[in-house]
């Protein structure tokens, strides 16, 4: 592995690309386990492919903002480092494929000279938190979330409390009530509200807690129907603080905050919110949203190349359904449709370059995987389009029936059953071609995971489907599972789809056809999907569609998948959407030291409240790693105190301290002060040095048998 020079400006960023070599090169050489790895490159954004030896890298775009230099620079690094190709994802992220691993830290270096990060895009931490895209120029908004999320973005970002919880964390602000950022399904969801004392206005949110999709989707649970904006970041690391301590780590198919909040009850969830407020370092963040930089907007009278629209009616129609008045007075934002969120990076750099004269330096990423463009003035919209159409991205129908959401699935997720993006070609394909009037309809959204784990946000969707299969007599048949009558209801408030039955995958174009004409026959005057779909009930759609389940007489082809050639086989992988469970000793041993290193440095540096979480941490890991030498599964932060405790200090092991849970959960009793966070320092250097010669003893004793055998 060759080693490479950084030279960027932020020592803390060159640090951490020069720390990820530096673990690459020990994991390759045998000295850290493959388990403890894997959680560390997640949480570089670093996710293992379905295919052997390569990694997918996941770009982290806080509410999907990318300028013209930054989304070059991302086409420039995938033909350098992967397929010369950017998959747009649902959380606004962008993705590239087949990268090898010794080039992730030059690949990292590079993006971060135009100030882009793969830092906790993936891993047990605060994923990329995002918005809706039309924020800071929606005309219903009351005021712009812009500041405010990225706020949240700078504030956790490294932050001690969410480097390794028991899984992942997802936070979303809507720009209005129309919650186009879909907060009902997030952990932590912010609506913007306004109230008025005494005449002056008042920033806040309406806050939504513990919603999310998955196999299992919760809806959220209103949290604050107005918290004042400043005090939004504590209240998130409120909850973070109380997930990382008692969320489930054992079983990771129960570690999501939305299962924490279902065992324990929303009553003692917030109970302990409220406990751990003495130990938060700020209880109120301030956001000057006031001095929120404005991109340069183009000059009214800016000259284009010459020009010529093929489609006539295309752009008729494309204006009605991708371009929308801002609420800034003569401009425009428009819509671009991208077919299952790739786009090439050629294409990709022409775009920009074509569309710099005419557009403010400012694209987003949409959850639906395509891209907005803001500040165009009408007088440049006919060019606008006229680039698209040379591109090939003029499609018209932005966010409507046609335009279909898919993850990767089978193409390269180790957890996909069955293809999501050749069946999602083919149901575009069927209402481009079959129902043209439905290019206008935004309220159906068809969209499709690979499997039930729902990066596809077919749980929300009107239409869904998800990967599965079926069994045929000595046959597997690629299967897609119907999920119908999701749907946004704005406010915070969502539904979820309903399973209804599994069919044969090659069927679900048939089945699309059968779903959309009758809505179209049998709908009241503006009744919404999830809205028929609740006056008819799962039943009539069951029988709807059982027609398409039966298996009697599969096809040939219908056992092969979309977009395959060979005959369908299940092959799933080890998923990595999180962190797993590190279950060797020595390695949480080290961790615990380290721990204790990076609190040394917070402390000298004066960030006493960072430094008290890391000496916390220390404690856990430590406690955590003699309990596993001792054969005791540790599940909860607060399960391994306590364990502990009966383990070591009950039987008479460990007389240190009296009690090392009261010892250790001093954290949330004390305000971040130098005093306290020294004192906990060297109680914490104490228990490691403690169980470092108990675990040194331990070993000693293991061996003396081996020797006499």
């Amino acid at each position: 592995m060759q080693s490479f020079r950084t030279e960027l400006e932020n020592p803390i960023v060159e640090k951490d690309i020069i720390d990820l070599e530096k673990k690459i090169k020990l994991f390759r050489d045998g000295q850290i386990p493959d388990e403890k790895f894997r959680s560390l490159r997640l949480a570089r954004g670093i996710y293992g492919q379905r295919q052997p030896g390569v990694q997918m890298i996941r770009i982290k775009l806080p509410f999907g903002k990318m300028t013209f230099a930054q989304a070059k620079r991302i086409a420039d690094i995938s033909d350098e480092y992967a397929t010369s190709n950017l998959h747009l994802t649902t959380r606004q992220d962008v993705q590239i494929h087949f990268v090898s691993l010794d080039r992730t830290p030059e690949l990292w270096s590079k993006l971060e000279e135009e100030s882009i990060t793969i830092r906790e895009a993936c891993g047990n931490t605060v994923r990329n938190i995002t918005a809706s895209d039309q924020a800071g120029i929606d005309p219903l908004e009351p005021f712009d979330v812009t500041p405010y999320a990225h706020a949240a973005f700078a504030y956790f970002l490294r932050n001690p409390i969410c480097q390794d919880m028991g899984r992942k964390f997802k936070i979303a602000f809507s720009s209005s009530e129309r919650d186009t950022a879909f907060t009902f399904i997030h952990d932590i969801g912010a609506v913007p509200k306004v109230k008025y004392e005494n005449g002056k206005e008042i920033r806040g949110f309406k806050v939504m807690l513990g919603g999310g999709l998955g196999a299992q989707p919760y809806l959220a649970h209103v949290a604050h129907e107005f918290l004042e904006a400043d005090q939004l970041i504590p209240y998130i690391e409120n909850v973070l603080r109380v997930f990382d301590r008692h969320g489930e780590r054992a079983s990771r198919g129960k570690a999501r905050l939305k299962f924490l909040i279902q065992k324990i009850g929303l009553p003692e969830f917030n109970r302990l919110v409220e406990e751990e407020k003495l130990a938060l370092k700020n209880h109120r963040v301030p956001v000057d949203a006031e001095n929120w930089p404005v991109p340069e907007l183009p000059a009214a009278y800016t000259p284009v190349p010459a020009y010529s629209i093929k489609n006539p009616l295309q752009y008729e129609l494309w204006k009605k359904t991708n371009v929308f008045e801002q609420k800034q007075e003569g401009y425009f934002g428009a819509y671009v449709r991208v077919s299952l969120g790739d786009i090439p990076s050629h294409t990709t750099r022409e775009l920009i370059d074509r569309l710099k004269p005419v557009a403010a330096d400012d694209i987003r990423v949409t959850v639906n995987q395509g891209l907005l463009f803001r500040y165009i003035r009408p007088q440049h919209l006919p060019y606008f389009f006229s680039v698209l159409e040379s591109l090939g991205l003029s499609a018209p129908g932005f966010d409507s029936v046609a335009d279909v959401t898919a993850c990767p699935g089978t193409d390269t997720c180790n957890l996909a059953i069955s293809s999501s993006t050749g069946i999602a070609a083919a149901l575009e394909e069927v209402v481009d071609n079959e129902f043209p009037e439905l290019l206008e309809n935004t309220d159906i959204k068809i969209k499709i995971s690979g499997c039930m784990n729902s990066c596809g946000q077919h749980s929300m969707a009107g239409i869904g489907f998800h990967g599965s299969s079926l069994k045929s007599g000595t046959n597997v048949v690629p299967a897609l599972q119907v999920c119908l009558g999701g749907g946004v209801l704005g406010d915070g408030l969502g539904r979820v789809s309903d399973k209804v039955i599994k069919i044969p995958s090659r069927r679900g174009p048939q089945a699309l056809r059968l779903l959309l004409k009758d809505y179209e026959a049998f709908k009241e005057p503006k009744e919404r999907y999830h809205e028929y779909f609740e006056r008819k009930g799962n039943k009539y759609f069951y029988e709807l569609l059982k027609p398409l389940a039966d298996l009697t007489d599969v096809k040939a082809g219908e056992l092969v998948d979309w977009g395959k050639q060979e005959k369908f086989a299940t092959a799933i992988g080890v998923g990595e959407c999180a962190g797993v469970v590190i279950d060797l000793v020595q390695t949480l041993l080290y961790e615990g030291e380290e721990k204790l290193d990076w609190a040394l440095q917070a402390l000298e540096e004066g960030a006493y409240a960072d430094g008290i979480y890391h000496i916390y941490s220390s404690f856990i890991q430590t406690a955590k790693a003699l309990l596993l030498g001792e054969q005791v599964a540790c599940n909860t932060q607060t399960g391994i105190l306590r364990d502990f405790d009966k383990h070591f200090t009950a039987e008479g092991r460990f007389d240190l301290f009296t009690n090392l849970s009261e010892a250790t959960l001093q954290i949330n009793k004390n305000a971040p002060g130098a005093e306290f966070a020294w004192a906990y320092l060297g109680q914490a250097r104490d228990f490691y040095q403690w169980a470092t010669e108990f675990r040194k003893a331990q070993k000693a004793k293991e061996a003396v048998p081996a020797l006499q055998s």
